[in-house]
Parts: C-alpha cells; structure tokens; sequence
C-alpha cells in the first residue's frame, strides 16, 4: 500500500502546495487578501485530505489482492469524508470567502493529486 513514504504521494503533495501557492497568489491579484486567503483554504483542504488518504492506506494489509483494494476504497473512502467535512467548515466559518478562488483551487489541487499514479517510484 502506498503512504507518506511513497514517492509518489510526497511529490503530488509538494505539487499541491505549489500549485496552491501559485493560486493564491492570482487570487490575491485578482481578489485581494480574501482571494488569496479562499485560494489558500481550497488547497488546504485538498491537501490534509490527501495526507489523510496516504495515512489510511499505509494501514492497510498488502497479503492480498482484496485486502489491497479494500484498503484503498477504506483510504478513498476517507478522503472523501474529510473533504465534505473540510469544505462545509470552511464555507460556513469564513464569512469572506471568495467562492470561486476557493472552489477553483480546491479543484485544480485534487485533479493535481489523482497524477501520482503517473509519478515513478524509482
């Protein structure tokens, strides 16, 4: 199973902080502190999710074809929890989001994270 250790995983979590850092930059541009601050959050919580998957997974059992794909759906199965949970925090707490910013880059962060099947272990 795959997890923190795993190449692949670290490399599209420095992706997601680089590419959230470079949105927000933008959204300040383009919306100011606000902007960049929802830029910030939407990468965030793709972020936390993502190490919350790589932590699931790495508790899985690798003995078996099923214990693997059980421990991954368990792993994704989290991952989508602590993004509804993450998400709905955030829209309800902070009064100034900038909806598109956040959204945007919560987006381009998750899309960013599905590229670790493409990264080499080597």
């Amino acid at each position: 199973m795959v997890g923190l250790q795993s190449k692949a995983i670290r490399t599209v979590l420095r992706w997601q902080i680089l590419l959230t850092l470079a949105l927000a930059a933008i959204a300040w541009q383009v919306a100011g502190p606000h902007g960049a601050l929802s830029a910030a959050l939407g990468g965030l919580v793709s972020f936390i999710a993502g190490v919350a998957f790589a932590v699931m997974a790495s508790m899985g059992r690798a003995d078996s074809a099923g214990s693997v794909l059980m421990g991954a759906l368990r792993a994704e199965g989290i991952k989508i929890v602590v993004i509804v949970l993450l998400l709905g925090i955030v829209a309800t707490v902070y009064d100034d989001i900038v909806m598109v910013a956040f959204i945007g880059t919560f987006i381009a962060a998750t899309l960013v994270f599905s590229a670790a099947a493409f990264v080499r272990e080597d």
